[in-house]
């Protein structure tokens, strides 16, 4: 038995759960997700409590066990507290600001590179250099963040670029002169 996917869900205050054909809908106080699942697993909603059950301990269900209780903890988690993914710009002149909804880059190249998020993700700018990536979806806020990221990646010689908060970039050491 898998052990993620046999631990129950538990399901905060607030938030309703509704299970029609294996398309969950979860609506709390951040906002509502909504996802379908493979019809072979059994999503059960029981007091306070969600389960995920499998039929068979087939090498494809075995794997779905786990991975959609995963996605049913992550929509839970994310309509009732949210998640948030922070950036660091490392770098002289870099920079970032927000105009209206979008976010502007100054890292680096000839021209501001402008990334507007998508509905339901927020995106602040507590200091020009650190950006925060806010939403629901635990995925969406991930590749909005990951997208930032790509414009200019960290370079292992003077770590300069866009990093995850707390990500180790491992340096290389540089050419030598005779």
């Amino acid at each position: 038995m898998s052990r993620i996917g046999k631990k129950p869900i538990e399901i905060p205050s607030g938030v309703t759960v509704t299970i029609d054909n294996n398309t969950v809908t979860v609506k709390g106080p951040k906002g509502e997700l909504s996802r379908s699942f493979n019809q072979d697993i059994e999503i059960k909603v029981e007091e306070n409590v969600i389960n995920v059950s499998r039929p068979s301990e087939a090498k494809e269900h075995r794997a779905l066990h786990g991975t959609t209780r995963a996605l049913l903890a992550n929509m839970v988690e994310g309509v009732s507290k949210g998640f948030e993914r922070g950036l660091e710009l490392i770098g002289v002149g870099y920079r970032a600001q927000k105009q209206g909804k979008k976010l502007v880059l100054n890292v680096g190249y000839s021209h501001p590179v402008e990334i507007e998020p998508e509905e339901g993700i927020e995106v602040e700018v507590p200091s020009n250099t650190k950006v925060i990536v806010k939403g629901t979806s635990k995925e969406r806020v991930g590749a909005l963040a990951a997208n930032i990221r790509d414009v200019r990646p960290p370079e292992p010689y003077k770590g300069k670029g866009i990093r995850y908060e707390g990500e180790y970039v491992r340096r290389k050491e540089g050419k030598t002169g005779k």
